[in-house]
């Protein structure tokens, strides 16, 4: 816990979970307290954290994260970083799709209307645009209507 100009702010270890608490005053025992959660572009973050906040609290499973990549997102952003590190290290898209595919599956000919030459690019350009700032999206879930 630590005081701040805001405030107080704490982590409050609820079995092998960590969850941070914002206070507009010290902290005290004994004293029941109210989640108060302002509807702005935010509200459903902080609604799903509340929630799970209350679910460890009275020994609940907590699920899952409300910002959890899947499984396959997950891969992919893995592959769009290795292919803009190798593209950027000079590597060509048939080198990079040989590297990220196996070479097996590259044809000796038709490699310009290859299927995994048109992905070996949408990952080097997802790559760039991770770079460029774009890795700050992983933070925030995806809003509907964007």
């Amino acid at each position: 816990m630590r005081r701040a100009s805001d405030g107080w702010h704490a982590i409050l270890r609820v079995g092998t979970f960590e969850h941070r608490v914002w206070l507009k005053e010290p902290p005290a025992i004994g004293t029941n307290y109210v989640a108060e959660l302002p509807f702005d572009g935010d509200f459903d973050a902080r609604a799903y954290a509340a929630r799970r906040l209350w679910r460890a609290i009275n020994g609940r499973t907590l699920g899952p994260a409300f910002h959890e990549l899947s499984k396959q997102r997950r891969e992919r952003l893995s592959a769009a970083i290795r292919a803009l590190d190798a593209r950027n290290s000079g590597g060509i898209y048939r080198s990079i799709a040989e590297a990220l595919f196996s070479k097996k599956h590259i044809p000796d000919r038709a490699w310009k209307t290859h299927d995994l030459r048109n992905r070996t690019i949408r990952l080097v350009q997802s790559g760039l645009a991770l770079m460029r700032g774009g890795y700050r999206d992983l933070l925030r879930p995806k809003r509907r209507g964007k």
